[in-house]
């Protein structure tokens, strides 16, 4: 990824953003969207999507894949939708105006439970009074979460078919927070770490189950960035 003019540019340049003045999306969102199989197929969605950087990505890592853009803010839900029209991608991209966690929201939208076959999410990091919080309202809607973070995943759940994947990137220390919140919703769960530099704490977890499954738990090899 890297900055020019009021936009950013990803997949060395096969998607250019503009981000506005809330939340900047970056390692985060690359490393959450190289997870979408390049031969994806079906409906994959973005929850918190934001301007769209992780669905769009996806969307341009799995040409048959259809994707939706879910966000609840709606000014930023105008800059996914540019953002999908500035990359060509309006035939196969929708943005949904919704709180994923209110299930009138989501149909009022025009989401459909059990119909995604892969589910991204980059759900805001810390839980509100837990930390000082920005008066930029864009940004504090991205960092800070106003349900628990089970809430969240609850909703985002809701939206995925039986033997669809979920995957979700949060802080490493939230991992007990993240765990809890998909027991008994989700199988074959793998936690991969990442990490800043070698010997140090990893700073992020990547979460991936499927739906419905029985599998058991993986720890896979950490990566660096």
């Amino acid at each position: 990824m890297n900055g020019g003019d009021d936009a950013d540019d990803f997949l060395g340049g096969r998607l250019r953003l503009r981000q506005g003045r809330g939340h900047r999306a970056g390692h985060d969102a690359v490393l959450l969207a190289a997870l979408t199989p390049g031969d994806q197929t079906g409906l994959v969605l973005d929850i918190g999507a934001g301007a769209g950087a992780v669905g769009l990505m996806a969307a341009a890592l799995a040409p048959a894949a259809r994707v939706g853009l879910v966000e609840i803010d709606a000014e930023t839900c105008v800059l996914a939708r540019e953002n999908v029209m500035a990359n060509g991608l309006d035939a196969r991209v929708t943005v949904h105006e919704a709180d994923v966690t209110s299930a009138g929201s989501r149909r009022a939208a025009g989401l459909v439970d059990e119909k995604a076959a892969l589910v991204l999410t980059n759900p805001p990091f810390y839980e509100e009074g837990r930390v000082r919080v920005t008066p930029d309202r864009a940004k504090a809607r991205a960092h800070v979460a106003a349900v628990p973070l089970a809430e969240w995943v609850r909703g985002a759940l809701a939206l995925l078919a039986p033997g669809g994947t979920f995957v979700m990137i949060h802080r490493a220390d939230a991992l007990y927070a993240c765990l809890s919140a998909v027991e008994g919703r989700l199988g074959g769960v793998t936690l991969q770490p990442v990490y800043s530099r070698p010997g140090a704490p990893a700073t992020r977890i990547l979460l991936k189950g499927v739906k419905g499954s029985r599998a058991s738990l993986a720890i896979m090899e950490g990566r660096f960035v």
